[in-house]
């Protein structure tokens, strides 16, 4: 048997090809939208994938399922669980509790393990060649290293009212009624590390064990003491702000999402060109470079989408490709690395690019407005925007700023003053940047905090050792 992890830095999510190497057939689950990793992987071991699958409804990414099974004629299985208001609208064989996906002399057992979603499955991945007994469960969003899948993000994201309550009582009963009466040695491979904001304290081990998992991760006392209520105040407790994108996520992974088919390779676009679309309000440029570069100079009007680990995340908050029609221009060193941007990019549905520019020459420029942190204090702003987390603004802030996420900012426009100057900031400045850029173009009089809350905090330590 061969269990391949796929890991993706960008969103902190993991899939899994799983093949038996007797037939040469393959599964794939939790897969993503740019599906030739999985495709090249099954080349390279001699598989033909046969069957794709997904633990649950996912909120932080769309799911690959529908386009690798166009390209591989694979069959798609997908929860039957969680009842009538969770139910996937497209086609595919449906799984229940103890339902069975075989691939060659591998058994695929659906666990219906509710808690994060309704409709959440684990798999129970057994090798028939080595053992009648099941070795590896694939988590999902369930159990991670050392944390489990928040159950809040249907409130958060999904418009649903208090049931956080409910899905925190679901997640205490399958641990224990179906993930603690598993063996100590089952291997657990989950579907998010550290850095995911589908749980708050994910470990960056890639795998762990049921018995690993008992008597080490924080919850493991309470399930000993049968305390259900002191686990839900536990789990529910500083959860961090879930991106408003999710809600989109969760709903096209219900419905569907877009079979993109074979992409044409991006072209290079003539500055001219791009210059004349961005003047007519046609095109929408996108600065990939890091924000420190960005704030010497970048295109007027663009966004700051900064190549690296969180592409597709900046990305959606920034981009709601069912409002923002234009097609996206990208800043590239050259066509790989125009087409690696915007294979993140269609992780999280942004399909429209149109091409790339390897050069800011002959595009109009401007330079973002920034304030140091000794200037602060007298600047006459309408608001300062605290654009981190809100476990962050607990810890620590600048006094008088607010607090909304980089993630929630572009939906919550009506919270933001129509006049005046917003100045905002963040942790170190990457996370303001993304945000910033986007509410300039949105039409706000932006003032960035030159190094964020660090600057400030050491600008205050400093003034606070020479009094």
């Amino acid at each position: 048997m061969l269990i391949e992890r796929i890991y993706d830095e960008d969103l902190a999510q993991a899939s899994y090809l799983i093949g038996c190497q007797a037939n040469g057939t393959a599964v794939v689950v939790d897969g993503r939208r740019d599906i030739a990793v999985y495709q090249e992987l099954a080349a390279k071991n001699g598989m033909k994938i046969v069957a794709v699958t997904e633990t649950h409804i996912h909120a932080d990414y769309l799911s690959g399922t529908r386009e690798l099974a166009a390209a591989t004629a694979a069959t798609i299985y997908v929860s039957g669980e969680g009842g009538p208001e969770w139910q996937y609208e497209f086609d595919g064989e449906r799984l229940f509790d103890g339902d069975k996906i075989t691939v060659g002399n591998i058994s695929i057992r659906a666990v219906h393990t509710p808690g994060h979603t309704p409709e959440h499955l684990s798999f129970l991945v057994t090798d028939g060649a080595f053992s009648d007994q099941p070795g590896y469960l694939l988590s999902g969003d369930f159990v991670f290293s050392g944390d489990l899948g928040r159950p809040d993000l249907l409130d958060e994201a999904a418009g649903g009212i208090d049931t956080r309550f409910e899905g925190a009582k679901q997640l205490f009963a399958s641990l224990r009624d179906k993930f603690l009466t598993l063996p100590d040695y089952v291997q657990v491979h989950p579907a998010h590390g550290a850095g995911s904001a589908c749980g708050k304290a994910l470990g960056a081990i890639p795998s762990s064990t049921i018995g690993y998992e008992r008597l080490y991760a924080w919850w493991g006392p309470y399930l000993t003491a049968n305390d259900e209520a002191g686990f839900i105040d536990e789990l529910l407790d500083g959860q961090p702000d879930a991106h408003a994108y999710f809600e989109r996520m969760k709903r096209e992974n219900r419905e569907g999402p877009a079979i993109m088919g074979e992409r044409t390779p991006l072209a290079e676009l003539d500055p001219v060109t791009v210059a004349e679309g961005l003047a007519e309000d046609t095109l929408t440029f996108v600065d990939t470079r890091p924000h420190g570069k960005v704030h010497e100079g970048t295109v007027t009007g663009s966004l700051n989408i900064p190549a690296g680990k969180s592409m597709a995340s900046y990305g959606a908050w920034v981009v709601n490709p069912e409002i923002d029609k234009n097609p996206l221009v990208l800043l590239a060193d050259g066509r790989e690395q125009a087409q690696e941007l915007w294979d993140h990019l269609i992780r999280v549905g942004i399909d429209n690019v149109s091409g790339y520019v390897t050069t800011l020459a002959g595009l109009p420029l401007s330079t973002p407005r920034l304030i140091q942190p000794e200037e602060l204090e007298t600047f006459d702003a309408a608001l300062v925007l605290d654009v981190r987390n809100r476990t962050e603004h607990a810890a620590g802030h600048v006094p008088g700023s607010t607090q909304l996420s980089g993630g929630r900012v572009m939906w919550h426009l009506n919270q933001l003053p129509a006049e005046g100057t917003i100045i905002t900031y963040c942790q170190s400045g990457v996370r303001n940047s993304v945000a910033a850029s986007a509410l300039r173009r949105a039409g706000y009089n932006i003032v960035e905090l030159d190094g964020s809350y660090a600057a400030w905090a050491e600008h205050q330590n400093l003034a606070a050792s020479t009094t």
